[in-house]
């Protein structure tokens, strides 16, 4: 981190020592954990907006077009859906 800021955080009594415990097995401090654990929920949320954002765009009768066409190759062995 380059430049760090300080916010009081107020968590749960049995939260905060759930992250204690986490933390201490993952190896990081609680700042860190906490820290990585914000990161890691703003990049899924940044991520589902993309996509979302991606799929207003989409042309769906050329997706469908594409989907079954005609004509290609058969899957190849090792392809086969697995259920």
């Amino acid at each position: 981190m380059s430049e760090a800021s300080t916010y009081p955080l107020r968590l749960p009594k049995s939260l905060k020592e759930e992250v204690a415990r986490v933390a201490k097995r993952d190896g990081t401090s609680v700042n860190q954990f906490i820290a990585i654990a914000v990161a890691e929920k703003i990049s899924a949320l940044e991520t589902e907006a993309f996509f979302a954002k991606r799929a207003e765009g989409a042309d769906m009768e050329a997706f469908q077009a594409i989907l079954f066409r005609s004509g290609g190759e058969p899957p190849r062995p090792a392809d086969e859906l697995v259920r």
